[in-house]
């Protein structure tokens, strides 16, 4: 890749402002956020923060501008996002290369990340024809009654860095077509990728006189996380992160009664059973532990082995294991990038010492790899480690590529043990057995928002609602009916008769 080209293409500087309105950058005021790359450790660019009064400029174009924006009709304000689904064909790799060096994926899920706006893009344009609301029969005569749907207002979206365009674009492209204007703080650890997407919709925004301030964009540390969850002009703020996170912008926001669309952390399982095909099962776990190095929400964190196929399955991964390359994601043999940057690797090594000191056992050894190719200090092996689930470091999501394996006997104590951690994202069950997978998609089985047979537990589709339970925070993006999270639902009751009939039979005279 060569970095200079890529950032021309995507209107990158070696300094960049993090205020915009949509097509206007502002002088943002506050100091620079240096962006280094995991990947060899160069810096890349700076951004400058922003300041309250900058943030507050960015809101208030927001919220002027949903007057306008609300009244353009659906389809219209679909097409403007189906042309941005357009621009991101045509930037797919400049922006795919960015997001692999400023975060650290692999350049194929680089590629996967911008193909999933693109997916999203043509999903909401379908969306905008179908904003559909239910008609119901009244108790009293000639009388209608319907519901139909509004847009809230401002919507905040506060992404993380394991996916620094794609979650945005969930909310995003949906709020717009529901009649929403949004405004977007990125994570301060992946602004660039943010900047370039906010330079690609500008030049939409402008063919199509789009009101400044539908997009708004502000890059900035914790303190404008927490100036937009207690901010009264932003109706709705959905939140992508850590459990810790979430608890703190979910206080903030359900404080003023406004609302909170949270996706936390996840500490997914596997079960694999005696029927299961094992060599599906390895390859699932493997990708699910692995991919982007551990750092996604839907990473498997657990495998909850059958007792007797655990002695297979365990050799078939740590020989899977000892065929991963680690290294430069942008090199296409690589399997595994680096961490986003050192304090990742600390709470990596952090989590090993507690995996020793609670008495788990290797399998495989990880650690921190040094020498050339490493030089950013931020590559570590994966590893594998036999654990019991009532471990504190088992109960806890630690960022990184750890796998924990452990033994069941029966289907019921695998699913107790799947269940019994305080997250509820994703799950899979390997079985080649009917019951077992039903008995796994039942009342009785998985407590996730994510419940899959036969495949990992990492790589959601668009089409459905992504999101979990417990701590995990309840919210869905992306898919399925989740629109409705972006808008306010209206009853409307019509009486079309020369009377006027009370509900539940009340008689009133005057």
């Amino acid at each position: 890749m060569k970095l200079d080209k890529v950032l021309k293409q995507l209107g990158i500087n070696k300094t960049n402002e993090g205020a915009s309105t949509g097509t206007k950058w502002l002088k943002a005021g506050a100091a620079a956020i240096d962006c280094y790359s995991p990947v060899d450790g160069k810096k890349i660019a700076s951004v400058n923060s922003v300041t309250r009064k900058t943030y507050d400029t960015v809101i208030d174009k927001a919220q002027a501008a949903f007057p306008e924006w609300r009244m353009w009709p659906a389809p219209k304000r679909g097409e403007v996002v189906r042309q941005i689904g357009e621009a991101l064909r045509k930037y797919k790799e400049p922006l795919g290369q960015l997001v692999s060096y400023e975060m650290g994926k692999s350049l194929q899920e680089g590629y996967g990340e911008v193909q999933e706006m693109i997916d999203i893009a043509d999903f909401a344009v379908g969306l905008s024809r179908q904003l559909y609301g239910l008609t119901m029969h009244s108790e009293r005569p000639r009388h209608r009654m319907y519901e139909q749907w509004h847009p809230l207002g401002v919507v905040g979206i506060i992404s993380a860095f394991n996916f620094p365009v794609a979650v945005w674009s969930w909310n995003s492209f949906l709020a717009w077509v529901c009649g929403n204007t949004c405004v977007w703080k990125p994570s301060e650890k992946t602004p660039l990728t943010a900047i370039a997407c906010q330079n690609i919709i500008a030049n939409v925004f402008k063919a199509n006189n789009v009101p400044e301030g539908v997009c708004g964009l502000i890059v900035g540390g914790r303190d404008s996380g927490e100036w937009m969850s207690n901010d009264t002009r932003i109706p709705l703020v959905s939140a992508t992160g850590s459990t810790r996170m979430g608890k703190a912008v979910g206080a903030a926001v359900g404080a003023r009664l406004g609302r909170a669309l949270l996706e936390l952390g996840g500490n997914n399982a596997i079960i694999i059973t005696e029927n299961a095909d094992l060599n599906i099962a390895m390859r699932a776990a493997v990708f699910g532990a692995v991919g982007t190095a551990g750092q996604r929400c839907t990473t498997t964190r657990r495998l909850i082995i059958h007792e007797s196929v655990y002695d297979i399955l365990k050799k078939k991964l740590v020989a899977a294991y000892k065929q991963l390359s680690i290294g430069d994601p942008l090199d296409e043999k690589s399997h595994v990038g680096p961490l986003i940057d050192k304090d990742a690797v600390q709470s990596y090594l952090n989590a090993l010492a507690a995996l020793k000191k609670e008495g788990g056992k290797v399998v495989v050894a990880g650690g921190v790899l040094e020498g050339k190719g490493y030089e950013s200090g931020c590559y570590v092996k994966p590893c594998i480690y036999e654990a019991t689930n009532d471990m504190a470091i088992v109960q806890h999501e630690t960022f990184a590529p750890i796998l924990y394996i452990m033994k069941y006997k029966t289907l019921a104590e695998a699913v107790a043990m799947q269940n019994g951690v305080p997250q509820g994202l994703s799950s899979s069950i390997m079985t080649l057995n009917m019951r077992e997978a039903e008995q796994f998609l039942s009342h009785e089985g998985s407590d996730c928002g994510i419940a899959n047979v036969n495949i990992g537990t990492s790589g959601a589709e668009i089409g459905g609602a992504f999101g979990g339970e417990k701590e995990t925070g309840g919210g869905r993006e992306s898919g399925s009916d989740s629109w409705k999270a972006y808008m306010r639902r209206q009853t409307n009751t019509i009486n079309w008769s020369d009377q006027l009939p009370l509900a539940q039979g009340i008689k009133f005279h005057i």
